[in-house]
């Protein structure tokens, strides 16, 4: 029993036949940890983070286990115990954040949760009636983001997080991530080092569709992160 989430081994995707994005991919995720993927552009980071929520079509692994159970990434076991927050998503443009937020309660089986601090957190309490298609960038990430942090998925998946915030919202999202360890694990991809020093517990560095480096407690710093970069940059 290796006592991880969720190990992923030699991982391959790709958008055309013979020109992988990703490949050679292994991954293990431990309970409460809350772990950073960075990366060039190109890296890969959304294309594993899309394959992870069963959204590419595209890969193969040798193994893929949850709990030390084999599954697939469209199994629903799987899908109940993961949420991901994307970048950008045009989805459900017709829902409303409560709408949605009912949605989604229903398919993950669950009650619908109290959204009350979070909705105070980001200052979207005049927004929670609005259709999602009339949200901007931000405010429509906001959405997704409160229905990500009061459903509690065992594993939560963000990519670019941070990307459409203002200010205030990123710091609460900040603290939403530091203090989500306490659900489950976090899984976020980000090409703001703040956001990987402040909240990370382990981070993965992302070169050529392989995890080439990773630093843990007291390693996890800009400098080493722009260095690791930096010599992915020149390779």
């Amino acid at each position: 029993m290796s006592g991880n989430i969720l190990e992923l081994q030699n991982l391959r995707a790709w958008y055309s036949e013979g020109k992988n994005v990703l490949s050679g991919f292994s991954l293990q995720l431990r309970p409460h940890e809350v772990v950073g993927l960075i990366g060039l552009n190109g890296a890969g980071k959304t294309t594993f983070l899309k394959t992870l929520s069963g959204l590419h079509e595209g890969f193969r692994c040798d193994g893929i286990r949850l709990h030390d159970r084999p599954v697939s990434f469209r199994d629903k076991d799987f899908k109940l115990s993961r949420y991901t927050v994307f970048a950008e998503d045009n989805s459900f443009q017709y829902f409303t954040f409560r709408e949605y937020l009912s949605y989604v309660a229903a398919a993950y089986k669950t009650k619908l949760p109290d959204v009350t601090e979070p909705v105070r957190g980001f200052h979207f309490e005049d927004y929670t009636d609005t259709l999602l298609k009339d949200l901007s960038t931000g405010n429509k990430k906001k959405a997704f983001l409160i229905t990500a942090f009061t459903l509690k998925p065992e594993l939560l998946l963000l990519d670019e997080p941070v990307n459409g915030l203002d200010f205030q919202s990123t710091e609460y999202l900040y603290q939403l991530i530091a203090g989500y360890k306490k659900y489950g694990t976090v899984l976020f991809s980000s090409h703001i080092l703040e956001s990987i020093t402040l909240t990370s517990d382990r981070v993965l560095v992302l070169e050529n569709g392989q995890i080439r480096r990773s630093f843990e407690g007291g390693e996890i710093n800009a400098a080493n992160i722009r260095e690791a970069l930096h010599d992915e940059n020149d390779v």
